[in-house]
């Protein structure tokens, strides 16, 4: 069989319409590299490999991406009969499995895939770096000593070390786009509502979580979207269509765009590394030669500390949420000793918190979403009239595991925060943000640069993400550890 190990979904799938390769075989193929290189990155933490062969033998759906493997993250997308451990000791010791499967599952299956296992993520999704107590590490492929970032760690490492082409990952606070930085990987957070949480959630986070996948193309992210992305009955609210598929955006002229690189230090309280910011500035370079117009430019509200006071608010009342269903459905009290510290002080702020704090802190982040989106918007309208701000990932280049906990759980909040300055604003503000693999260290440690267009406009995201690709390739990078 033709050796599929670095070749992307979109690739995958062409073979098998082709009848080149069946998909039982791309299926055994994906489990032998799982079965072979995991135990040095563990980043898929349960198997369905039985499954995964019954349903690759079977018949298919016909969807652009028949017999692809590939791997679902430990959080959300829920499959009927099966486990979701969410990251916890409490539901993988209780082997709770969800009654209902999520659209988001559905759509991923009507497309074709084929998924084979759960990859490891951080406790309830609420930190940016993949550690669980509950399964240990996820590891970076390109040294397995760092981070893979989170909360879509063992999506990303498995995906960058070529275990499958795709993965499923979910992001509330950057949690596609950090990952995909640390691990060298294409990820974009779509619009809000461009894919849909049903039928289990409305919304979560006040509508800041989306889901979406990594992977190491551009075609495969922009042809999953397109798979994925659509309401369904009884979204709260849903996303503007686009006005054609977003594959289609491969390879269209980009067009004069005015772009804004970023020009304004974060501020003491969060990291800037000077990697970081060459990244950008390459970045601008090939924008500026990609015929788009290059200026430094920052929204005014970026760093506005309300911001992040008031998006905990909200983080805190989700989380207390989700741990009380978790208790509903095994019956019996979570112990905050069965919590990790970090999500027992969550627990603990979100019960004290009343009705008038939690609305309060949403009518403060609307506010501010609308002095933020201003920056896109035409100046008819008020507005600045930028096509893309560009920006760092995050703070730093892949920190060492054990990072963010070394000075104790007291200061680990501060350490989380001071690494992200750049994602969660555009959870909050619903737009579209892609991390693209543009930078590398002197040490081969990847550094992503995040793009970041304005509300429903992923297709321009598309356009510029291929044409950077094009323009500064990395299909052809490996990872120390890999397939």
């Amino acid at each position: 069989m033709t050796d599929t190990t670095w070749l992307d979904a979109t690739a995958q799938a062409e073979l098998v319409r082709n009848g080149d390769v069946s998909p039982a075989e791309l299926v055994e193929a994906a489990i032998e590299r799982v079965q072979r290189v995991n135990p040095e990155i563990d980043a898929v933490v349960r198997d369905r490999f039985d499954a995964a062969r019954a349903e690759a033998a079977g018949e298919l759906p016909d969807g652009p991406f028949r017999g692809v493997p590939m791997l679902l993250k430990d959080m959300g997308c829920h499959l009927a009969g099966e486990a979701t451990h969410y990251g916890t000791s409490v539901l993988r010791e209780a082997a709770w499995c969800w009654p209902t499967e999520s659209y988001l599952a559905r759509h991923f299956r009507a497309a074709g895939f084929v998924p084979l296992g759960r990859t490891n993520v951080p406790e309830l999704g609420t930190t940016v770096t993949t550690e669980p107590h509950a399964n240990g590490p996820a590891r970076n492929p390109y040294d397995v000593g760092r981070s893979t970032g989170g909360s879509s760690g063992g999506s990303a490492a498995a995906v960058a070390a070529g275990l499958v082409p795709v993965a499923h990952a979910s992001d509330g606070g950057g949690s596609i786009r950090i990952p995909a930085s640390e691990c060298g990987l294409v990820g974009l957070k779509p619009t809000r509502a461009r894919v849909s949480q049903g039928p289990d959630v409305g919304e979560s986070w006040a509508g800041a979580t989306i889901d979406g996948v990594v992977t190491r193309s551009v075609r495969d992210t922009a042809a999953v979207l397109d798979a994925i992305g659509r309401p369904m009955p009884g979204d709260p609210y849903v996303a503007p269509p686009f006005a054609r598929p977003l594959v289609q955006e491969v390879g269209a002229p980009v067009g004069r765009l005015r772009v804004g690189l970023l020009d304004v230090d974060p501020g003491e309280r969060y990291l800037d590394h000077p990697q970081c910011r060459a990244a950008v500035e390459r970045a601008g370079r090939l924008l500026e030669d990609l015929g788009c117009s290059v200026e430094p430019g920052t929204p005014d509200a970026m760093f506005d500390p309300q911001f992040g006071r008031f998006f905990n608010v909200t983080i805190a009342g989700d989380t207390a949420l989700t741990i009380s269903a978790f208790e509903r459905v095994l019956g019996r009290p979570v112990r905050d000793d069965e919590l990790e510290p970090r999500n027992a002080a969550y627990r603990a702020a979100g019960q004290r918190m009343t009705a008038e704090d939690y609305l309060g802190a949403r009518h403060v982040l609307g506010r501010w979403t609308r002095r933020m989106a201003a920056w896109w918007a035409l100046p008819e309208d008020g507005g600045q009239g930028f096509d893309l701000l560009v920006t760092p990932t995050v703070g730093a280049p892949p920190p060492e595991l054990g990072w963010f906990t070394a000075e104790g759980p007291e200061q680990e909040g501060r350490r989380i925060n001071s690494f992200i300055p750049y994602t969660a604003q555009f959870n909050v503000t619903g737009q579209p943000a892609i991390s693209l693999p543009l930078h590398w260290t002197d040490e081969g440690l990847p550094v992503g640069v995040q793009l970041v267009a304005a509300y429903g406009r992923e297709d321009v995201l598309v356009r510029v993400a291929a044409a950077l690709e094009e323009a500064a390739p990395w299909a052809d990078r490996r990872p120390a550890v890999s397939a």
